[in-house]
This record gives C-alpha cells, structure tokens and sequence, in this order.
C-alpha cells in the first residue's frame, strides 16, 4: 500500500471500517468502477490532465447524484477528484477491494477468459479455486477475445495459463526446435 492509490484507498478502508460502513463503500465503488468501464466519456473525464479540477468535480458530482453514490464513497471520489488524483480512481478502488476482501477472509483472483462465463460455469470454478486455496475466492472477470479459449487465472502473484493462444505459442516454439 505504498502507492498513492494504496495510500488513499487504505485512508478510506479505515475510515468506512471504523464506521461499520465497508459494505456500503465498496458497493458504491464497484457501481462507479462498472460505470468507469462502460463509458469511454466518462474514462476520458477521468484520466484527461487538460480539464481542470473543477471541471472534473463539478461533472463528477452530477454523475454521482444521478446514479446515487453518496456517503463516504460520494466523498472520497469528490476528495481525489478536488485533489487532481482521479486518473488513479480505479487502482484506488481495486487496492480497497483488496482490503475489503482480506478483512472478510476472501482471495482475490482476475480471471481472464476468451468467452463470458456461464453462471454454473463461475460456480465450478469459485468451487476449485476455493477447494485449491482453502479459502473464499472473489473472481474479478476479464473477456479477452485474443485467448482464443482457456483461461488466465491470476492469485496475487500467481498465475495460471492455460488460454488457447500460449499453448499454441509454445507448440510453435517446440515445432521451430524440431527441425
């Protein structure tokens, strides 16, 4: 947590913890993040050094009003965009989501796939990673068409590749030191 990002999201884990209202923030913070991934007018507002601080607070709030992210959550995205550190917002809000997950016993795994997962599909494999580690797994879920099928699962600093695109490239390695 020695990032900024880390700083800040560990500033607010605190707060909403010792508030007992941890549930609440990070249900606002995954709304925003879902927002921030399905608007590229929102990411630019985000991540743009042109527009000043006050442009960026002031279409921020309107947004936050409108999709009801008040409290602490409403706060906290007002305070980073006033102190011009809202291009960090979705690293802050993935390192409290860590924290948040830690607090309730659970991993984090990003698991990336080259098709959407199917709900019994999410289950089986909440269900392996849960018997493997021994403890609660929360999937944050990635498509990336480029696999072409399989998997990437990352666990901290773990990863497991079995996507369809690097077996194929270590059978074109294996097949060049044939001949």
């Amino acid at each position: 947590m020695a990032s900024v990002a880390g700083r800040y999201a560990s500033a607010l884990f605190e707060l909403a913890k010792g508030e007992g209202l941890l549930g609440q923030v990070e249900s606002d913070l995954t709304a925003f993040q879902g927002m921030l991934e399905a608007s590229a007018d929102l990411k630019r507002l985000v991540k743009s050094p042109v527009i000043s601080a006050h442009d960026q607070a002031k279409a921020l709030g309107a947004l936050l009003d409108s999709a009801g992210i008040k409290g602490q959550a409403g706060n906290f995205l007002r305070l980073i965009a006033r102190n011009r550190r809202l291009f960090l917002v979705a690293d802050m809000i993935a390192a409290f989501r860590a924290l948040a997950a830690r607090e309730r016993g659970e991993i984090s795994a990003e698991v990336t796939t080259a098709h959407a997962l199917k709900p019994d599909q999410m289950r089986l494999l909440k269900d392996t990673l849960r018997a493997l580690l021994g403890k609660d797994v929360q999937i944050d879920t990635r498509v990336d068409s480029n696999l072409l099928g399989g998997m990437i699962v990352k666990v901290g600093s773990k990863m497991i590749d079995s996507s369809l695109r690097t077996k194929l490239n270590a059978l074109n390695v294996q097949m060049k030191g044939i001949g």
